[in-house]
Order: C-alpha cells, then structure tokens, then sequence
C-alpha cells in the first residue's frame, strides 16, 4: 500500500467505507443529551459549597443565576 505526498490513504482503502451525513434523529437526540447534561451540571452547581465555588471561580450569585437558566433553551 502506498500513500499519496498529502497522507491520504488510496481509494481502495476507504472502499466500502461511506461517510454519511447524520440524519435527523440521531442530530436531534444528540442535542437532547447536550441539553439533559447542562441541566444536570447546573444541578451540580446548585449543590457546591461557597468554598467551591470560589474554588471554580464562581460566586454564590453567579451560580443562581446559572442555575436558573433554562435547560432546554440555554
């Protein structure tokens, strides 16, 4: 097997091999789990003591507020 001067593999080697865009479903669930995550961490942001919050940099104020952001559109 040879490579070209650019790395790329030769055709036959990616033979079989069809790189596909992702569907809607797969686009939308993806987004679902982003979502249900950034409602989980602010959830466990809710729950940090004043001593680590200050260790992430955050005040108790800057967390409420991230905390009362919407899941969903935020």
């Amino acid at each position: 097997m040879t490579i070209d001067i650019d790395g790329a593999m030769p055709a036959a080697a990616d033979a079989g091999r069809e790189r596909r865009k992702p569907g809607f479903l797969h686009v939308t669930l993806a987004k679902f789990v982003s979502y249900l995550e950034k409602r989980e961490t602010r959830w466990d942001l809710r729950d940090l003591t004043d001593d680590q919050l200050r260790d992430i940099g955050m005040t108790r104020a800057e967390a409420r507020i991230e905390v009362s952001k919407s899941w969903f559109w935020g």
